[in-house]
């Protein structure tokens, strides 16, 4: 097994250096005309970056100090996201290159034709002249006037320019600003990637660290009485405070919620990415939450990353009702939790019989469960809404297509039998602060009788 996992990431390690050897030869190599200053620092950022980022990933797993980690998180964690997009943006470029340098070939203006010297007939030799009189005369016409040194046949002018562009000394495939066709071609393709690039890890950051979007579904509930119509749950589901998310994100988050007012509040797991004794003071804002029903809290698989039991109690003394595969009834509706898959490693796995067992069936059921693959057991327990996270949506487009094949909804509000599924795009991100193609939320259900 271990041999297994070591070539696994010995492949892996191959592939992303190879990656990596491709985009510094198409932005670096290709775009400098040989080893100097621009050349250099090219070649070092795209050493800096991979290093960086696995500094970033063995600082958070190897519970380094925690100022360490923030210090190499940003740069870190944000190479990976330009590094996927650089990629993206160089299998596009690679489509165009060849139309690009088509364009330019068509458009290059053809060597100028050497004009061919005249030639002059020769003069008629008056009657009576010698023969030698008429060679003179040939010879005169046939010989070009002697002209001063500055007119001569050297293409350059008097002044001692080059000559312009397309004239018969410039090398084929020059382009017109001098440089090879081929050299112009790839800054100009290695100059849009770049761009594109940065541009897209830009706006997806700033969609992180500006806050989650609040957004609103309703949902009906057949066994919801008619006075519980349009009783509000907030859900926030992914919040990842860690080194790079912290207090100041939470505080955001938390104005979000309470601007909402909504009847209770669901907190569905992946709260944090570190210990209570680095993080508390991040979680501390929390506390602030505002819901006449109370706040709610389950487990999602990144508490089990970063101590569990100690969150557990620590939710518990901002506030909040940890739900370890519990129930509470609700005025209107009875509202469930359980632990998530992760923590079966550790014997605090899911256990929908105890949450969920001996209730009154004939009132709604609302079950928190961080992950979308738990719907089905939710469906075998006759839950009437499950409500998750876990997905982030897929965070990084085109991820979300391997996260939509991992579950069986990506975001969004479906059906399963008589269950329905509502799953929560989350409010911050894991690994790079970015979200390209899946904006953050914080979604407002609102529950619909339909005696109403």
């Amino acid at each position: 097994m271990v041999i297994v996992f070591v070539l696994v990431a010995l492949l892996v390690l191959a592939a992303f250096g190879a990656l990596h050897w491709y985009a510094w030869r198409r932005l670096v190599r290709d775009t400098t005309r040989g080893p100097g200053l621009a050349r250099r620092v090219g070649t070092a950022v795209f050493i800096a970056g991979p290093v960086l980022l696995f500094a970033a990933f063995g600082a958070e797993r190897g519970g380094a100090p925690f100022w360490l980690q923030q210090t190499l998180g940003w740069p870190g964690f944000l190479w990976l996201a330009l590094a996927l997009y650089l990629l993206l943006a160089l299998l596009a470029g690679e489509a165009v290159r060849p139309l690009l340098t088509r364009l330019l070939a068509r458009r290059a203006p053809a060597p100028a034709e050497r004009p061919r010297p005249a030639v002059r007939e020769p003069e008629p030799v008056p009657a009576g002249a010698k023969p030698t009189d008429r060679a003179d005369a040939t010879a005169t016409a046939e010989t070009p006037a002697t002209t001063d040194a500055t007119t001569t046949t050297d293409p350059a002018s008097a002044d001692g320019t080059a000559p312009d562009a397309g004239s018969p000394l410039q090398p084929a495939g020059a382009s017109p600003s001098g440089v090879s066709r081929r050299l112009f071609v790839s800054r100009v393709v290695g100059g849009a990637v770049a761009a594109t690039a940065v541009g897209t890890v830009g706006y997806g950051t700033y969609g992180v660290v500006r806050g989650p979007k609040v957004k609103r579904v309703t949902v009906p509930l057949a066994k919801l009485p008619r006075a519980a119509h349009g009783f509000r749950i907030a859900v926030v589901s992914d919040i990842h405070l860690g080194p790079m998310l912290g207090r100041g994100f939470a505080r955001k988050v938390v104005d979000t919620i309470n601007a909402t007012q909504p009847d209770l509040i669901a907190v569905v797991g992946d709260l944090v990415d570190g210990s209570v004794k680095d993080l508390g003071p991040a979680a501390a804002p929390l506390a602030g939450l505002e819901a006449r029903h109370g706040t709610y809290f389950v487990t999602g698989n990144h508490e089990y990353f970063s101590g569990a039991e100690q969150w557990v109690e620590e939710v518990r003394r901002l506030g909040m009702t940890p739900l370890e595969n519990d129930r509470r009834e609700l005025p209107y509706l009875d509202l469930a939790g359980v632990n998530d898959i992760a923590g079966e490693d550790d014997g605090q796995g899911p256990d929908f019989a105890r949450a969920l067992g001996d209730r009154d069936t004939s009132r709604a059921v609302v079950l928190l469960a961080h992950q979308p693959v738990q719907i089905h057991d939710a469906v075998d327990h006759g839950v009437d809404l499950q409500l998750s996270g876990h997905t982030h949506g897929g965070q990084l487009w085109p991820m979300n297509y391997v996260a939509e094949a991992a579950n069986p909804t990506l975001a969004g509000l479906e059906r399963y039998g008589d269950t329905q599924l509502y799953v929560s795009r989350g409010a911050g991100a894991w690994g790079p602060p970015v979200r390209v193609g899946a904006p953050s939320d914080i979604t407002v259900v609102e529950l619909a009788s339909k005696q109403a």
